[in-house]
C-alpha cells in the first residue's frame, strides 16, 4: 500500500486526503471560485496546511451533464496552474484530474505526480501507455459513457459484480503495460442512481479484495444533498458522515473540498480501528 510519487514514497496503510482544486467555471460546487492567482494559491496553501497529501487539479468539469471542453481549452487552463503551483510549493504532490492522454503527458512533463482518470483509460486509448511511459501512480475510476451521458447508463445486472469485473479488466490491461502503482475509485455519482450509490458505499469493504488502495470521492455530492434536502454548499456535515463510513469500510484516500474535516475523520476512524471497533 505504498505508491511512488516522483521519488516520494507515500504510505497508504494510513489513509490520506486529496484536496480538490477545481479551476473550471462550471463544477457543481466551487465552479469559478478559483480563477485568479491569489485565490488559487491561497486555497492550495490552506489545503496543504490542513494536511492534504495530494492536491487534485482539474480543468474539465465531470459533473453530470457537463458540457465538453476542447483538449486545447483544457490544456490552456491547467498547464499554467501546474507551473504556478510547483513554483509556489516545490514539494507539492499534484494529481492531474484528466482522461486525456495529451493533457496527462504535458502535465506530467511539467511536474505532475499522478493521474486521476474518471474513465480508467476507456475514453482515451493512449492513456495507459502514457502512464506506463512515465511510471506514475494512476487512479482509475468506474464510469460508463461520458459526464454528459453517464446518468442514462445506470442499468446493471449486479452493480458490485459488474464494477469489480470492470476493475479486474482495467487492472489487467494496466499491469500488461507495466503500470505499477494503481488506485481504484468506485465512482460515486458516475453512472449510478442514488440507491446504487448507497449500496456501493454499504459494500465498499468488498473492494479490498482488489488489494489496491481505494479512493473515495463523496464530497458534497448529490447523493448527500438530495437525501438531506439541502444544497452542495450545506452538505459538509453529510460529507463528513459518509467519509467516516467509507473509512471504516476500507477507504484509503478521501478526495474532498474540505481538508480539515476529512483529516479529523481519519484521526477518529484510526482511533476506532485501533480499538477493534
Amino acid at each position: 500500500m505504498t505508491i511512488n510519487c516522483k521519488g516520494h514514497l507515500i504510505d497508504l496503510t494510513h489513509p490520506k486526503v486529496m484536496g480538490v482544486l477545481n479551476i473550471t467555471p462550471d463544477s457543481f460546487y466551487d465552479g469559478g471560485k478559483y480563477k485568479d492567482e491569489k485565490s488559487i494559491l491561497s486555497q492550495t496553501e490552506k489545503m496543504l496546511n490542513e494536511g492534504a497529501t495530494f492536491i487534485d487539479v482539474g480543468a474539465y468539469s465531470s459533473r453530470p451533464g457537463a458540457d465538453s471542453v476542447s483538449e486545447d481549452g483544457e490544456l490552456n487552463r491547467i498547464l499554467p496552474i501546474v507551473g504556478m503551483l510547483l513554483k509556489a510549493f516545490p514539494e507539492i504532490i499534484l494529481s492531474i484530474d484528466t482522461y486525456r492522454s495529451k493533457v496527462a503527458e504535458k502535465c506530467l512533463e511539467a511536474g505532475g505526480a499522478l493521474i486521476n482518470d474518471i474513465s480508467a483509460g476507456k475514453l482515451d486509448e493512449k492513456m495507459l501507455a502514457i502512464i506506463a511511459k512515465h511510471q506514475v501512480p494512476y487512479s482509475m475510476m468506474h464510469m460508463r459513457g461520458t459526464p454528459k451521458t453517464m446518468q442514462k447508463q445506470t442499468e446493471y445486472e449486479n452493480i458490485l459484480v459488474d464494477i469489480l469485473k470492470y476493475f479486474s479488466e482495467r487492472i489487467a490491461q494496466a499491469r500488461k503495460l507495466g503500470i505499477i502503482d494503481i488506485i481504484v475509485d468506485p465512482g460515486f455519482g458516475f453512472a449510478k442512481t442514488l440507491e446504487q450509490n448507497y449500496e456501493l458505499l454499504s459494500k465498499l469493504a468488498l473492494f479490498q479484495n482488489v488489494d489496491l488502495p481505494i479512493l473515495v470521492g463523496l464530497s458534497r455530492k448529490s447523493m448527500i444533498y438530495n437525501v438531506l434536502d439541502t444544497t452542495p454548499e450545506n452538505a459538509l456535515n453529510g460529507t463528513t458522515a459518509l467519509n467516516m463510513a467509507a473509512l471504516m469500510k476500507g477507504a484509503t484516500i478521501l478526495r474532498v473540498h474540505d481538508v480539515k474535516e476529512a483529516m479529523e475523520c481519519i484521526t477518529l476512524a484510526e482511533r476506532l480501528i485501533e480499538m477493534r471497533w
